[in-house]
């Protein structure tokens, strides 16, 4: 089955490289580590007695996702290992974890990357943080008595009907899961549908409730305000993580007396934000003399907490668009006002609760101007938005003691 597998995948790849090589080249990311991308990483010690599990966090959300995780698997004497897929991943992993953890690369699904992995690495359990489910991975893990949990599990209503389209192929992957925490119920069933065996799955929670705000940023905030040239007495609009195009909706809703921050949510689309907000401060160019005219550019990983912690109002990117949204809950737990945009399919139940429970604003794009007006003249209106906000958070955390239990039972 493996070697069918690796054929799909040498196939797939070679049809559409016309798409991803060109996108790929064109952003940089050819420079990676294609060694480790196939399965060659460090050879570690035998595990100990409490075990391994190696963490699969795929991206900067789900690093930032899983610190209270590593830290109570730690604390229970197992050893983690976190692997992340991309590059930006990697080094989020390293900053938070590299100390006291070995961060290394997630290989392709191809079966001799699997297997070299799984050797060097030597896991007794491996999670999966929200998805990232692999037939070759499962394959070859069921073989060797490996455990395979995803945690904190989210499956979109698009990613659903995605897999729906090839459910034959992907049902038996599913199938092989040992567990499955899931955010809510109507995941969990989706997962079910997909063919996880019910009685592993369970509704766990999401994580993300529990991380949010963890850790002391006001000396990183305050630093980088002061590096940018932030005015802390006026207002601070932050636009996190924020797609092509928002730029200039951002910049044309933003009162004249308030200051516009915006972080794009890839590199490669840097460039294009600074000329969307030009003239303006660029973060790593360091060019403050640029302050006067209120706008400034994050062109960093990592930084976008330490925002979140100097800002009156914080409008979420990738919900103003064609894209599905990002998550509202970190700015909400670092203390700032919260608006949201209508296109939030891949975070729809999350802003639900908090919508619901009156913890952000979500408005259209034609609405937005007035929205940020009314936020940035109202401090008892912002007030009452984080109060709320946080009350959801709070009412929503216990996720990771929870996923601590599944992965260690599944061990």
């Amino acid at each position: 089955m493996t070697r069918i597998v690796d054929l799909i995948l040498i196939l797939v790849a070679a049809v559409t490289a016309v798409v991803w090589l060109p996108r790929m080249v064109s952003r940089g990311r050819h420079r990676t580590d294609w060694r480790a991308r196939f399965g060659h990483t460090e050879l570690l010690d035998p595990p100990p007695a409490a075990g391994r599990i190696v963490l699969h966090a795929v991206s900067v959300g789900e690093a930032g996702a899983i610190r209270g995780l590593v830290q109570q698997l730690a604390d229970s004497g197992v050893d983690v290992v976190i692997a992340s897929t991309t590059d930006t991943g990697v080094g989020r992993a390293r900053e938070l974890f590299g100390d006291r953890h070995t961060v290394v690369r997630w290989p392709f699904d191809f079966s001799w990357a699997v297997r070299r992995f799984l050797k060097s690495i030597g896991p007794t359990t491996v999670g999966l943080v929200e998805l990232e489910v692999w037939p070759n991975l499962t394959a070859i893990c069921q073989k060797r008595r490996i455990p395979v949990v995803v945690v904190s599990g989210r499956l979109s209503g698009r990613s659903h009907r995605r897999y729906g389209w090839i459910r034959p192929f992907v049902r038996p992957m599913f199938r092989r899961l040992a567990a499955v925490g899931a955010q809510t119920q109507e995941v969990a069933d989706r997962f079910v549908s997909l063919g996880a065996r019910p009685d592993r799955v369970k509704v766990t929670g999401n994580m993300k409730w529990d991380s949010v705000g963890g850790g002391d940023e006001s000396t990183a905030s305050e630093q980088l305000a002061k590096s940018l040239g932030i005015d802390r007495s006026k207002i601070v609009i932050v636009g996190g993580s924020t797609a092509p195009g928002e730029q200039s909706l951002l910049r044309a809703a933003c009162p004249e007396a308030a200051q516009l921050l915006c972080a794009p949510r890839r590199p490669e689309w840097w460039d294009s934000a600074e000329r969307d907000l030009s003239p303006c401060v660029r973060r790593s160019t360091g060019n403050s003399e640029q302050a006067a005219t209120g706008r400034f550019l994050l062109d960093t990983i990592g930084e976008l907490s330490a925002a979140y912690e100097f800002a009156d109002v914080v409008v979420i990117g990738r919900s103003f668009g064609d894209l599905h949204g990002s998550d509202p809950v970190e700015p909400i737990a670092r203390g700032a006002a919260v608006v949201i945009g209508p296109a939030v399919a891949d975070f729809s139940d999350t802003v639900k609760l908090l919508r619901d429970g009156g913890g952000l604003v979500q408005c259209e794009a034609a609405d937005l101007r007035a929205t940020l007006a009314r936020l940035c003249a109202d401090s008892a209106a912002r007030d009452v938005l984080v109060e709320r906000g946080q009350a959801v958070l709070a009412a929503q955390r216990g996720a990771t003691a929870a996923n601590v239990k599944l992965l260690i039972a599944s061990g």
